[in-house]
């Protein structure tokens, strides 16, 4: 596969392309072997001509070599150009060379290309007024073409007459080289603006024009266009990216337009052979032989013509496309691969050969997606011609698989069209895609990327359905959707949901398909036949002994029916795709709307009638009932009035209550509540009718209830029945009290006498405790819905606030129940009904809810962190492939696990709880990262926000009490060595990294948390007669980790209060302790000082706007400069090089924060951002290094405790979502507030101990 190199030396097109004009004339060299070398971009210098080599053998096939051999000899044995007389009053931007061989002393106007740029004007009069000014003198019409192309590559030089008579093709390059402007990097077909958006299209429009104009004449001159075809041929040899991009673009245009002019030259030289042939067919008599004459004439000036345009192609294949098609530069690989498919696409006869398709099967392995994209569009337009499709099968079998392999590319866009591609070739080429490569595609049309799921099932509907429903049938449209192709279709589309088993949920496999095959999916009448017919035989004749029908549906294919007509009627009635699929469209065109609402009224005619026989047939089936019940989401209730059609509505309330009544299940309960709620609009005609069917059936069930409550307060024991009856009822209660205001029916009394006697004596069932803490829970919500509405008396306040109390009292004893299933129910509901009845409750003017108002007392929030300790932070079992039962449960149990852990954060954040319990969470924020990380982050983030100096105290409060349950568990000896304290100071590490870059901002909190941390480390004395440390000593290096945050004063000031600490325990600050030594290294002056990075990491290679010092440039280690010189540049000289001088990407607050600068970059000199992954360790502000530290010997070569840390990219991206907030306060703050408060000490109360 040949590699893709930035440029190369083509070979050089032969001399006969330079014609000689006459009187001094001098074409331009097509060789540009002798060209200056500009480097560009990342050129590799190591490809040689081995590539050029290759691909030109690979090109020995050519169907214009032999052509061009033939048009060589031929066009070199013609006369002599003659000289067109220069005219005598040139017309405006001509270019015109005096008799005497002197240039005009003005630079000619660029006319050309303004017009071009400009776009306003029409082409063909544009190439008109050139044609015309080039008929009155040559040489300056031709050099006014040649300076519009340099001029549209973006160079300001020009070819002057001079530079055209005496220099070569590539002198005249290099001279145009060094005359380019390399201020910015940007050229015509890449600059901004409006002014250049439309010039690329004018450029292109210009080529195409300028040959169409000159195809019946200046075509064939051979001076022009055999050097503009050198001239192009050698600036697309360029290293220089602006020449290069532009004069390729240029030449396969120009090679597109000499295609459409080759293929009109062959039908006309196609009708002249058949004039001649019927011109010699006929009788001597009728024969005319000046005719024949003629015609022979007219054959060899076409086949003259056709030889000199083969001759032209072929050069400008060989001479551009060959080396370009693998440029460094997608663009214009692109380019390439564009056009060379409109010519197999126009002239297939001598295009579309697999010497040249070879081209487009190489380049589908691009790394670049634009060019994946171009060679699958031409690949498309190709395989869509059935023409075509014979000559490409060799090619087919030979790129099949690569083809296939790209519907999994990484980028959506190329992936779709390569689904597109195969789905055109599965209608084209019969045979060609086996089954294995189509079970590839089948799996996509369940991605969460709408464009490709729609694609892929076009493609299994042409590959499945369409063989079997569409093309069996005979007899035009009225066949195609006959009931028997609609059942068939329905049941091939079954087959492939439940046989695959690739996807639990057919709206994803609804929504691929309804592009292409909603007309079938809105065939609701043939969805609900197939649900509705009968039990028979396994196979039926048809009427007419047309063949069997398919069998009847079984369970789970009348499971899965259900759930395709259901998502059928969402996607109609809604127009969105399901969950986690977006369309990339921000809303419906009116005719869609249309569509939508029409599609809406029709399924609600059909569906009503029938959704009753529906629940009745499925009334035992919980999984099928549930699915049903919500087809009523999606139904124009207004019909209901306006079609007359309440004896349906009756007959759905009749299977609505027998559903509620047969069924527990939570998924078909919250399904019967939820539609009868929509019907429970007061706006409805019907409202009354539906009003009346739900107090029947509350009051069934509440009657229900009371009996079987009462069985259970007075009997000690009840049998299974028993307690199944009286929880399902609860169930049921619970439900609809979700949906439904229930109040009147008072059913808190009985269910708190229930609980409370479960709670007193254990007797009750948890089974019948769950719906009853729900009932109760719905309960006071509905009562605070009513009292928030209306002004209400003191009274019902307390009442109201005494239930509160007495429900939290009954939740706080079942958070020590022995079923694990009440406590977590009961801290959930405990967590709610704190966040309601917290403080913020008063907001929004409601201030006569303060009696309302709780406060957990210290009692409940120590047993709601301990049961967050117990039930959530829990190592988990390891999860297999995700696909076992097994893996599903642990994914349901670690769901569960954060709902409750974000309760409990609510709790934090809204100040229902003491933020000092934040500790308990804080401290697995490292352990449980995988698990819970997003959610600790987001309460870290939002704690601090609150209360910035009270989170720095809560961090270490974690560390101190992570430290202290280590030490009861290890004692003193070796902590620092164990595994788990390793684990901390990774805590600590990720802790300090959450501070940000905003030192300043920062500076009194970390000064304080290290204040504390040392009074902590020294609070305890050593064991009484023992020279050991202090047990707590071994915190000094968990402290050290936020050293890097501290200014150099503060360093000072806190290393003399840790002296001061120490003397109080009879050591000094040159004391053997480990954790001690380890501390006052961080706190070292170097820390902040260190300018070169630490051995083992290499210098970051930013660039300087000022050129570094020669102490720091001979500073440089060979490492560095080993480094250096793999990855950098050749030198290129002086004024040749286009490579945009972008500036670099602005550095990402994490990476900041890992390397541990221990100062914020203010300085523009000193803050200059890094590219790529260049990372260096440190970063200190020359600014802050000269107020602080000035520089001397050995500055670059000092190390700090932080260099030697790595931290993972997951603490890079915690952090930098933590500092987010914290960029524009820093962003406000002058460099002169941060130099004079640099110069002020932190005040250290040194008498703490």
């Amino acid at each position: 596969m040949p590699t893709l190199r930035s440029s190369s030396s083509p070979s050089s097109v032969s001399s006969p392309l330079r014609r000689a004009a006459g009187g001094g004339q001098r074409g331009l060299s097509a060789s540009s072997s002798s060209s200056v070398s500009v480097p560009y971009g990342n050129r590799d210098s190591g490809q040689t001509s081995q590539g050029d080599s290759d691909s030109l053998s690979a090109d020995e096939g050519s169907d214009f070599e032999d052509s061009l051999r033939r048009s060589v000899r031929k066009r070199a044995a013609r006369r002599p150009l003659k000289t067109t007389p220069v005219a005598k009053h040139p017309k405006k931007g001509s270019r015109m060379i005096r008799g005497d061989g002197q240039k005009d002393s003005e630079v000619p106007a660029s006319h050309l290309f303004d017009a071009v740029k400009a776009a306003k004007s029409d082409m063909q009069s544009l190439v008109d007024e050139w044609l015309d000014s080039y008929k009155q003198d040559q040489d300056a019409g031709f050099l006014e073409l040649i300076n519009f192309f340099i001029r549209s590559c973006g160079c300001k030089g020009n070819v002057t007459p001079e530079m055209f008579k005496k220099m070569s093709n590539s002198e005249i390059i290099r001279h145009l080289t060094e005359q380019f402007n390399e201020d910015s990097g940007d050229y015509p077909l890449t600059a901004p603006g409006p002014s250049w958006k439309k010039f690329q299209g004018s450029f292109c429009e210009f080529v195409k024009t300028l040959v169409f104009q000159c195809q019946y004449s200046l075509l064939y001159d051979g001076f022009p266009m055999d050097n503009l075809i050198s001239l192009l041929t050698g600036l697309s040899d360029s290293q220089v990216r602006a020449f290069r991009h532009t004069s390729t673009l240029a030449a396969m245009k120009l090679m597109t337009s000499l295609v459409r002019v080759a293929l009109q030259l062959s039908l006309h030289k196609d009708n002249n052979q058949r004039q001649y042939e019927a011109e010699r067919n006929k009788g001597p008599g009728q024969r005319a032989p000046e005719r024949l004459e003629s015609l022979l004439e007219k054959r060899k000036e076409l086949q003259e013509h056709q030889e000199e345009i083969e001759g032209m192609m072929n050069a400008l294949f060989r001479g551009v496309f060959v080396h370009r098609y693998r440029d460094v530069l997608p663009e214009i690989r692109a380019i390439c691969i564009e056009e060379i498919g409109s010519w197999m696409q126009s002239y297939s006869t001598s295009f579309l050969t697999d010497s040249y398709l070879k081209y487009i099967g190489w380049t589908l392995h691009d790394k670049h997606r634009e060019v994946r994209l171009k060679c699958l569009k031409a690949l498309k337009a190709l395989y869509s011609s059935r023409d075509l499709t014979a000559r490409l099968e060799l090619f087919t079998s030979r790129f099949k698989d690569r083809m296939v392999s790209m519907v999994m590319d990484r980028e959506y866009d190329v992936a779709v069209e390569a689904v597109k591609l195969l789905t055109i070739i599965l209608k084209n080429m019969e045979g060609v895609l086996t089954d294995a490569d189509c079970e590839g595609i089948y799996p996509v049309v369940y991605a969460s990327h709408r464009a490709l799921a729609s694609a892929a099932g076009e493609f299994l509907y042409w590959k499945l359905f369409y063989p079997e429903c569409e093309t069996r049938a005979e007899g035009g449209r009225q066949r195609r959707r006959s009931p028997r192709a609609q059942r068939t279709f329905f049941h091939l589309l079954l087959s492939f949901f439940v046989e695959s088993e690739l996807h639990d949920h057919a709206a994803y496999l609804v929504d691929s398909l309804w592009d292409c095959a909603g007309a079938q999916l809105k065939d609701w009448e043939s969805l609900t036949s197939l649900l509705l017919e009968k039990d028979q035989s396994a196979c039926r004749v048809t009427a007419g002994g047309g063949g069997l029908s398919p069998p009847n549906l079984g369970d789970v294919q009348e499971s899965t029916l259900i759930e395709i007509l259901v998502s059928s009627v969402r996607q109609a009635s809604e127009g969105h795709p399901p969950v986690g699929r977006l369309t990339g469209k921000k809303g419906l065109t009116p005719k869609e709307r249309k569509t939508q609402a029409d599609d809406k009224v029709k399924l609600t005619e059909h569906l009503i009638p029938l959704l009753p026989q529906l629940l009745a047939k499925f009334s035992a089936d919980a999984e099928k009932v549930a699915p049903l019940l919500q087809l009523l989401n999606h139904f124009d209730l207004n019909i209901y009035c306006t079609r007359r059609l309440e004896k349906h509505l009756e007959l759905f309330l009749q299977q609505l209550q027998e559903v509620v009544v047969k069924h527990a299940e939570p998924a078909v309960l919250e399904a019967g509540a939820h539609a009868l709620y929509l019907l429970c609009n007061p706006e409805f005609t019907f409202f009354g009718r539906v009003d009346f069917a739900r107090s029947q059936l509350v009051d069934l069930l509440t009657d229900r209830f009371q009996q079987e409550l009462e069985e259970l307060l007075q009997s000690p024991f009840l049998d299974e029945d028993e307690v199944y009856s009286l929880a399902a009822t609860l169930k049921r209660l619970s439900a609809f009290y979700n949906a439904h205001d229930l109040s009147r029916w008072e059913l808190y009394e009985p269910c708190y006498r229930l609980l409370r006697k479960a709670v007193d004596t254990g007797e009750v069932p948890h089974q019948v405790i769950l719906p009853a803490l729900t009932l109760v829970y719905f309960s006071i919500l509905w009562t605070l819905s009513h009292l928030s509405e209306s002004d209400a008396s003191q009274k019902q306040l307390l009442s109201l606030k005494g239930r509160v109390v007495a429900f939290c009292e009954l939740c706080q004893s079942c958070l020590s129940d022995v079923d694990s299933d009440i406590q977590e129910q009961a801290f959930v509901l405990l967590s709610d009904l704190l966040l309601v009845f917290s403080p913020q409750m008063i907001l929004g003017g409601r201030d006569f809810l303060r009696p309302l108002v709780f406060f957990p007392e210290a009692t409940l929030q120590s047993e709601l962190a301990s049961f967050l300790m117990d039930h959530v932070f829990i190592q988990p079992g390891e999860l297999g492939s995700g696909h076992s039962q097994e893996d599903h449960v642990h994914i349901e149990q670690l769901h569960q696990r954060r709902r409750l852990l974000a309760g409990f954060c609510k709790l934090l954040l809204y100040g229902v709880l003491e933020m000092d319990a934040a500790s308990d969470v804080f401290k697995h924020y490292n352990k449980f990262y995988n698990d819970y990380g997003d959610i600790i982050k987001e309460t870290l983030t939002r704690a601090r926000q609150i209360d910035r100096s009270h989170c720095s105290r809560i961090l270490l409060l974690s560390l101190k009490q992570l430290y202290t349950e280590l030490l009861q568990e290890q004692g003193p000896q070796g902590l620092n060595e164990l595994p788990a304290f390793g684990e901390m100071r990774d805590l600590a590490r990720r802790f300090a990294l959450s501070f940000g870059p905003q030192q300043l901002q920062n500076r009194d909190l970390v000064v304080a948390l290290h204040k504390e941390g040392i009074r902590f480390s020294l609070s305890e004395p050593p064991p009484a007669g023992s020279s050991g440390q202090p047990p707590n000593l071994a915190f000094l290096e968990l402290l050290s980790e936020f050293s890097p945050r501290l200014f150099h004063q503060d360093k000072q000031l806190l290393l003399s209060y840790l002296g001061k600490g120490l003397q109080r325990v009879s050591q000094s600050l040159d004391c053997p302790w480990g954790p001690v030594t380890t501390y006052c290294h961080s706190l070292s002056p170097v820390e902040s000082t260190a300018e070169a990075s630490p051995q083992g990491y290499p210098r970051s290679k930013k660039r300087r706007t000022e050129g570094p010092p020669r102490r720091q440039r001979e500073d440089v280690r060979p490492s560095q400069e080993e480094s250096l010189q793999l990855t950098s540049i050749p030198p290129s000289p002086t004024l040749t090089s286009t490579a945009v001088k972008r500036g670099q990407p602005q550095r990402a607050l994490g990476e900041a924060e890992e390397e541990g600068s221990s100062e914020p970059e203010h300085s523009a000199q000193g803050s200059q951002p890094l590219s790529g992954n260049q990372r260096p360790r440190f970063s200190s502000p020359r600014r802050f290094r000269t107020l602080l530290h000035p520089p001397g010997p050995g500055l670059g070569s000092r190390l700090t405790r932080l260099s030697l840390m790595e931290e993972d990219e997951d603490e890079l991206e915690a952090h930098s979502e933590l500092s987010e907030g914290w960029q524009d306060a820093d962003k406000h703050s002058s460099p002169s507030e941060h130099g004079l408060d640099l110069l002020d000490s932190t005040e250290l109360n040194l008498e703490d101990f």
